[in-house]
């Protein structure tokens, strides 16, 4: 009856509504008295089925985080190793300059001639320019160069105003060249206010907010423009100082330098330069700045390098902020003394490599010695000067400055100022602890070991002269780098300057005032770095230094408070789009190729050393036989296991088959063996022998006469102790003469001596 009283009524009549709600009341207690009934067993099927998907997805998220942390973790060791890698081979580049450098210098102050051809092939570089023009007859000279109508380039006019290096950077930015006219007007005014300047400059930040201080840039001239966009273009409002190292190894050095030059003049009170031990001509044969401006300004090139002979050796050795904060390029040492610094002419050393000369009258001997005797004749004082006499050793170990053998330190923590260690033995394979002097070798601290009659006697050297001190204060400024440890100790990683303590460090500041020491010298991965306890900071401005995305560039920011604010930067068009693990695979890839070169270029040495573990010639040594015998011949101080699987590959029974090191890589192209092992001594020299036929190259033509081609073996082989003879030599000379008209193109000549990776040119021929 209810029911079908309810079905007639209306749905809109009030009755259906009350009927309705009536209904869903009742509908709602039955589901609420059911679910009561069964609470207490359903609320724990519901708690235990919930619960196992969180204990799977806990245990899940535990091994994706281990997962990760391990490949971070391997990440980071690739990362690490790769950046050893880099820096342990351009520290051993280094250390090649300066026995290069060495050995010139010895040649120059102990022999008239090496057979028949001597310091006048090469004093017209090491030495100082001696030019018989006048300032006003070199600025003559400036102005009777013509500039065309057709150069589209600035047009700079003295004194320099905010357009003029406004101009310079847009030119630059366009890819332009500035007219050699005006590179040595620029030079030119540049040398003259250099002149009046002091070794070590004084600033304030009391006139401005902020001081910026940048790090070495080394011919990026993208780096410099990003600093100028991120940071602001240097003005009385916004000073800057920058740490040396402008030039070489980039491209762009040239430009870096026109630009620096430039806000200098333009701002002599706001914009500061250090110098850097690149700012050097020898280190600039080398690392590539010579070979820019000769490319750039063929015919007045050299007016331009001998010009700049004299404007880098004018620059300021160091900066302090406030009195309170010492900049300098590379750091100091125990000797460091910046009130005898403010004192040197520093406009005499034009090359830290070149040591000053020493003599035996300095000691107060004569050279009396007839040859014969023991130790007596040339070769014997070459012993006591030259950085080689009858091998070259290239060993980082167990080395002693040539102060050290010269005249000893009158403390036994002196650093010595060593750039280039004597070699006082032949070469050997025999395995050296890294940072510890051999027993048999000498002690820094024994004396002088002078022939004298019939024996060699000892003797205390007195006070080096001032030439030497001022030399040696300069060295430690530009070379030194720090250490953690206390003490302070030739720098035999580098080969030059020393390593200083966080002890030598804190005397230094508390002695002047001080209480920070900002320097650069060092790339770092971000791009800066704080030791001893936050009082050195390293900065260091070129980005993609090794390799793209290898490190940031960065610069630091100086107020009143004078703490320090740092800025990271990385110029880069294709590293933002590539993940982290692409970054290090191809900076680790650049690396490795680099390493296997170092295997190639000491095939024969290694080989022999292998073979000397391998008594049953086998073809295999166990991995840390095979890790021993790298280390012992490359001396690269590098994680030999780590870097195993990456260079050498393994037998069935876990050793190592020595020869596939040498697998990937090959010569450029086959070369005539004209003397033994003498292409694998090219391979491992190449570098070298470039930079001495640059300097018998004196139009920088890239062609060489048979006779020239012949004084260059005669350095080559002097440098190195490698006896190779006249016929072997005419040999090589006749083979390389390709078109029989008596000269050489000496650069198809070194591309011979190229190491090839096989795999690039595979790609190359698949390509």
């Amino acid at each position: 009856m209810r029911t079908c009283v309810s079905t007639q009524l209306s749905k809109n009549s009030s009755g259906y509504k009350r009927l309705r709600s009536h209904n869903l009341v009742r509908e709602k207690e039955k589901r609420g008295c059911a679910s009561w009934l069964t609470m207490g067993c359903g609320t724990s099927i519901a708690v235990e089925n919930q619960g196992k998907p969180a204990e799977t997805a806990m245990k899940a998220a535990i091994l994706i985080q281990r997962w990760y942390r391990r490949y971070v973790a391997r990440l980071e060791m690739r990362r690490r190793y790769t950046w050893n890698i880099f820096q342990s081979i351009e520290y051993a580049g280094e250390q090649d300059q300066l026995q290069l450098s060495s050995f010139f210098s010895f040649m120059l102050d102990n022999f008239t001639h090496l057979n028949g051809n001597g310091p006048d092939l090469i004093s017209h570089l090491l030495d100082s320019v001696v030019e018989p023009w006048t300032e006003e007859g070199r600025q003559f000279k400036c102005d009777q160069i013509t500039v065309p109508d057709s150069y589209t380039g600035p047009r700079l006019s003295f004194p320099l105003s905010v357009a003029d290096t406004n101009s310079l950077l847009n030119a630059f930015k366009e890819q332009q060249t500035l007219h050699v006219k005006y590179v040595l007007q620029l030079l030119h005014e540049t040398k003259k206010f250099l002149k009046q300047m002091p070794n070590v400059i004084y600033v304030s930040t009391s006139y401005a907010k902020e001081i910026t201080i940048c790090g070495d840039l080394h011919g990026r001239l993208d780096d410099l423009l990003l600093i100028f966009y991120k940071n602001g273009l240097p003005s009385a409002e916004n000073p800057y100082i920058f740490n040396g190292d402008f030039v070489d190894r980039g491209k762009k050095s040239m430009e870096i330098i026109i630009i620096l030059f430039a806000f200098l003049l333009l701002y002599p009170d706001h914009m500061h330069l250090n110098r850097g031990n690149h700012e050097d001509h020898i280190m600039n044969l080398r690392y590539g700045f010579t070979k820019e401006v000769m490319q750039k300004y063929k015919t007045h090139g050299r007016d331009i390098l001998q010009l700049l002979q004299d404007v880098f050796s004018l620059l300021p050795i160091a900066t302090v902020i406030d009195n309170k904060v010492l900049i300098v390029h590379g750091g100091i040492s125990d000797k460091t003394d910046l009130d005898f610094l403010s004192s040197i002419e520093r406009d005499k050393v034009k090359s830290a490599l070149r040591l000053p000369k020493r003599s035996l009258e300095h000691v107060g001997l004569r050279a009396g010695c007839r040859s014969g005797r023991v130790g007596g004749g040339r070769q014997g004082w070459a012993q006591l000067d030259s950085p080689c006499s009858q091998s070259r050793s290239r060993k980082r170990t167990g080395r002693l400055s040539k102060q050290a053998s010269a005249s000893s330190s009158t403390s036994s923590s002196s650093s010595s100022s060593s750039l280039c260690s004597p070699c006082l033995s032949s070469r050997s394979n025999t395995p050296r602890i890294r940072g510890h002097v051999s027993p048999s070798l000498p002690s820094p601290s024994d004396g002088l070991q002078v022939p004298f009659l019939d024996s060699f006697v000892s003797i205390t050297p007195p006070e080096p002269p001032r030439e030497e001190l001022e030399w040696r204060q300069i060295v430690d400024i530009l070379w030194s780098d720090p250490k953690n440890q206390n003490g302070c100790t030739p720098n035999t990683f580098r080969g030059g300057g020393c390593y200083f303590g966080p002890d030598v460090t804190q005397n230094l500041l508390e002695k002047h005032g001080m209480t920070l020491l900002i320097r650069s010298h060092e790339c770092k991965q971000e791009g800066y770095e704080l030791c001893h306890d936050g009082q050195v900071i390293t900065i260091f401005s070129a980005s993609n230094y090794y390799e793209e995305g290898s490190n940031r560039g960065a610069y630091v920011k100086l107020g009143p408070e004078l703490v320090p604010r740092f800025f990271q930067y990385q110029v880069s068009r294709s590293t933002r789009k590539l993940t982290l693990q692409q970054r290090v695979s191809v900076a680790e890839g650049s690396a490795l190729k680099a390493l296997q070169e170092k295997l190639f270029a000491h095939r024969s040495e290694l080989m022999a050393a292998f073979q000397q573990y391998d008594t049953n010639n086998t073809g295999c040594l166990s991995v840390s036989d095979w890790a021993q015998v790298v280390e012992s011949v490359l001396r690269l101080d590098l994680p030999w296991r780590t870097l195993r699987p990456r260079l050498a590959r393994l037998a069935p029974d876990g050793s190592v088959e020595y020869k596939s090191c040498f697998e990937d890589v090959g010569p450029g192209q086959p070369v005539p063996q004209v003397a033994p092992n003498l292409a694998e001594t090219l391979y491992r020299y190449r570098t070298d022998l470039e930079i001495i036929f640059n300097i018998i190259d004196k139009d920088h033509s890239g062609l060489i006469s048979i006779e020239e081609f012949r004084q260059t073996w005669k350095l080559f082989s002097s440098h190195l102790g490698v006896t190779v003879n006249e016929g072997a030599i005419n040999d090589m000379a006749r083979s390389i003469d390709f078109n029989k008209d008596g000269s050489i193109d000496f650069n198809e000549f070194l591309e011979a001596f190229r190491v090839v990776h096989k795999l690039d040119v595979k790609e190359q021929q698949q390509g």
